[in-house]
């Protein structure tokens, strides 16, 4: 055989390092599964959110409505919300702007234009709709037009921090002229727990955005005056939040559109304002009878407030028309009723007519709002599955991500881990430990008993360690860490690692594969603990921090040099919870994130480099008025990052739903939806559990009824 020539073995040399760069640029992407420009993925839970498929619906108020008289506005596809009736057309508004769907646009001589808060593809964004009554008919076709480019792109002109992943518009939009007004958390308020919510106005022909609130006060709900001349609001002026979840304690601000001056408090004690002219106002607010009801105030040199709705039932988010003193929109809770509805409330005769509860009796439906005209009624509900609308469940949901080098990810179960080679997620339901593939593929149950957490072994394949026993329990509840082999043959075998009971919970394994970090209650107060991997304490356990207070929610780091955990001793039992690092030896205990006086930081998690934590905080407070959301079962959260150092604090995100429990993946994700690929039931979440309170039970409904002859029903 010849020996190849010196040109030859180049040649063979350059082949052979092609081959090879080729084959290890392939296993890098499949690695990642597919392109990405991050560097690293987190994924997190929002309680509920999976379920809520929203779309904006109409009903026509006269006369007594059918499902036949119900319209879907919106796409069928996304999570739409909180809709507005503009009172002049605005398409001549947009003329540069790029039409979503449909190849060409008539202007109509009638339309039906809603204006509307809308998630979709990872972001928030407020959308226009029209529908065209173009034929003797009525037929309609759908015409969406984006106004992404003018309202976010860019929201303060130079400010080249931003991007769309820091903006939520959560609250009501509404049209003045060529100004939308709407809310955004984009700036940052700079104190721990005081919102970032606060009104702004964007010039749609060229963008131009003002903020109308000024720096230091969180403003919501905001509502404009039928001559566009005044702006009201629900305001915590300049205090902080306080950690209330049920109501806000809002005044009512009032100020000029068009710049935000001669802002003046109108009411003390309440929130969602809206307008009939341009001195009478309407609101709620949670009466001292412990009824949500409806206010009217009058705005003249001394203010008139007097009560509309009555004790007997929860009446809140009010809607009205410009001029029309006749009724008012509300949504209710009655006490016959676990859902939410709307109803017309006569404001001549005191009669409630209700519009939703005969269409679809199970079903919430949110925060109306009346045409201009005043034979419309909006809302927004979930469309459920029957529909016409899409709504797969996403085992993934990608959002678009402020910091370029992480892809973020909503996840549709509680406390997510991963695998050590990120294929497979272990997650929680209540009850239930549940094992599912990346791609969505291969969801079991592993564990049926109620657990809390999960975390994988670093070492052992396909060991998931978790808590199982009751949750938010006390020191001395039966809670007990478990390991399970989620790989057994047969069905997952698990074992108990301890042996007291004592409240044992939030396992987290060292990265050798040794150790269990956990939370206990054995001495009277729930502490950290470190224990054998394998034979639990009964192969060895000892102390890590000892005092009386919370230490919880440990999680190791990659390196094993520190544990980060949560603790509330600083206030022992007042609520708050702060983020600490201490060597596993005990040393070097610091706090990593201060959250503000009884604020609530919790669910640490070490990025895969060991130099970060991701984390849920109120830190930036509440977005919206609660009541005018679904059931949240904690206290409002954001998801952050930190340096371990303390430096650093990103936000990733910004809603006003409850995020958790976040996780940082092993390897990098593709910033793409992931459908589950099992369904699972739509609209099954909960209403505010506050509005299943009756105070005042005995109380009746009269001199205020129920119109019995519109709708056949009792009240």
């Amino acid at each position: 055989m010849e020996t190849p020539s010196p040109r030859e073995m180049n040649r063979i040399t350059l082949l052979f390092f092609f081959l090879s760069l080729v084959i290890t640029l392939f296993s890098a992407a499949a690695d990642h599964d597919g392109p990405t420009t991050s560097t690293t993925s987190i994924i997190f839970t929002t309680l509920g959110r999976s379920d809520y498929a929203f779309d904006v619906f109409s009903l026509p108020t006269l006369g007594p409505s059918t499902i036949a008289d119900e319209l879907r506005i919106t796409d069928g596809q996304s999570v739409n919300f909180n809709g507005h009736f503009p009172s002049s057309p605005i398409i001549s508004l947009l003329a540069n702007q790029t039409l979503v769907e449909s190849s060409s646009v008539k202007r109509p001589d009638e339309s039906l234009q809603t204006i509307y808060v809308t998630e979709r593809n990872g972001s928030s964004n407020i959308y226009l709709d029209i529908i065209y009554y173009d034929t003797p008919t009525n037929s309609r076709r759908r015409s969406a037009l984006e106004t992404a480019v003018r309202v976010e792109v860019p929201l303060l002109g130079t400010n080249t921090e931003q991007s769309d992943g820091r903006i939520s518009m959560k609250d009501r939009p509404s049209l003045v002229g060529e100004d939308l007004v709407y809310v955004s958390t984009h700036e940052d308020s700079g104190v721990p727990r005081k919102s970032w919510a606060a009104v702004y106005s964007t010039h749609l022909p060229t963008g131009s955005t003002r903020r109308l609130t000024p720096y230091g006060v969180a403003d919501y709900s905001p509502a404009v005056s039928p001559s566009g001349v005044w702006t009201a609001v629900a305001s915590y002026g300049e205090r902080g939040w306080g950690g209330e979840v049920e109501e806000l304690s809002t005044d009512i601000y009032v100020f000029r559109t068009r710049d935000g001056s001669e802002r003046t408090k109108v009411v003390e004690h309440g929130g969602w304002p809206c307008w009939v002219d341009d001195s009478t106002l309407f609101f709620h607010r949670r009466g001292s009878d412990g009824w949500w009801s409806i206010y009217r105030a009058i705005l003249t040199e001394s203010v008139v407030i007097e009560r509309v709705t009555p004790p007997g039932l929860h009446a809140f988010t009010p809607a009205t028309s410009p001029g029309n003193k006749n009724f008012i929109a509300v949504a209710t809770r009655r006490l016959n009723s676990d859902y939410r509805h709307i109803e017309l409330f006569d404001l001549l005769s005191n009669e409630f007519r209700e519009l939703t509860r005969r269409i679809s009796p199970q079903t919430h439906h949110f925060n109306p709002f009346i045409s201009p005209d005043s034979t419309r009624i909006g809302y927004h509900r979930c469309r459920g599955d029957s529909n016409g609308g899409k709504s797969p469940h996403l085992l993934l949901e990608n959002l678009k991500s402020p910091l370029p080098e992480i892809s973020l990810f909503r996840f549709d179960g509680s406390f997510p881990s991963f695998s050590p080679g990120g294929d497979r997620i272990a997650y929680v339901e209540f009850p239930g430990v549940y094992v599912v593939n990346r791609d969505g593929s291969g969801r079991r149950e592993v564990f049926s008993g109620i657990a809390f957490s999960t975390a994988w072994d670093h070492k052992r394949k396909g060991v998931v360690y978790t808590s199982a026993g009751p949750t938010f329990a006390t020191e001395s509840t039966k809670v007990d860490i478990v390991s399970i082999n989620v790989d057994d043959v047969d069905q997952p075998s698990y074992k108990k690692l301890t042996t007291g009971g004592e409240n044992n919970a939030f396992p987290s394994p060292s990265p050798d594969g040794k150790w269990i970090a956990f939370r206990s209650g054995r001495s009277g107060y729930k502490n950290l603990y470190i224990m054998d991997a394998v034979d639990g304490e009964r192969g060895g356990i000892h102390r890590l921090t000892e005092g009386p207070w919370t230490d919880t929610m440990c999680n190791w780091s990659p390196d094993g040099d520190w544990i980060v955990f949560a603790s509330d001793r600083e206030n022992p039992g007042g609520g708050g919870f702060e983020l600490y690092v201490i060597h596993p030896n005990g040393t070097g205990l610091r706090k990593v994130v201060h959250s503000g006086s009884a604020g609530r930081t919790n669910h640490p998690w070490f990025s895969p480099d060991g130099k970060s934590i991701v984390f849920t905080s109120d830190y930036a407070a509440v977005s919206a008025e609660p009541i005018s959301n679904a059931h949240h079962y904690q206290p409002y959260g954001d998801i952050f990052v930190v340096n371990l150092d303390g430096s650093g604090l990103h936000r990733l995100t910004h809603n006003s739903y409850e995020d958790g429990t976040p996780a940082w993946a092993p390897k990098v994700i593709r910033p793409v939806d992931v459908k589950l690929q099992v369904d699972g039931p739509h609209c099954s979440f909960e209403d505010c559990h506050w509005l299943s309170n009756t105070p005042n039970h005995g109380v009746e409904a009269a001199p205020w009824v129920l119109a019995k002859p519109q709708c056949g029903l009792r009240a």
